[in-house]
């Protein structure tokens, strides 16, 4: 399953439209007034489907995910020195990706591929494609490439 995440041009906070292949609506994610980053994911028929939320007292930026309301996981930055490096206790989830980190696979337990996303140059907000190997795990990884995308906004 491919999705198009597409940042709105004119919002106070971090705002994203995410449409399918076809460009129809599949979510939409609305930043809050809030100490940090905190995103609400809403589905086309308007019910809050999922929340990445930033943790604000912690020494390296950490990001917690929420499903319904319950906590399913959380992405925190390591140190390092050159290329990113991320600690995700979430799904069983890693991450593998180029120094520019624009383009990055994720996998699931055994090595299992979960995701490709890349990003598009050259738009005027930040565009993203990802393509989903497997529709169930769309808004899991929605929600993770929401907190890589706000970890590096707030590094910025």
């Amino acid at each position: 399953m491919r999705l198009m995440f597409k940042q709105r041009f004119f919002s106070w906070f971090d705002s994203y439209d995410i449409f399918d292949a076809s460009g129809r609506p599949m979510y939409t994610v609305k930043g809050e007034l809030a100490w940090g980053h905190q995103l609400r994911i809403y589905d086309t028929g308007g019910w809050e489907v999922g929340m990445v939320k930033q943790k604000i007292f912690s020494l390296l930026p950490t990001f917690e995910m929420y499903m319904g309301g319950s906590y399913v996981g959380r992405i925190c930055k390591e140190f390092s020195f050159f290329t990113p490096k991320y600690n995700i206790e979430y799904n069983g989830y890693y991450v593998e990706g180029d120094l520019l980190e624009w383009d990055y696979e994720v996998y699931g337990p055994n090595g299992r591929f979960v995701a490709n996303v890349g990003k598009e140059l050259f738009n005027w907000t930040d565009t993203y494609v990802i393509d989903v190997a497997d529709p169930k795990d769309t808004l899991c990884v929605l929600m993770l490439v929401l907190a890589i995308d706000a970890e590096k906004c707030s590094r910025d």
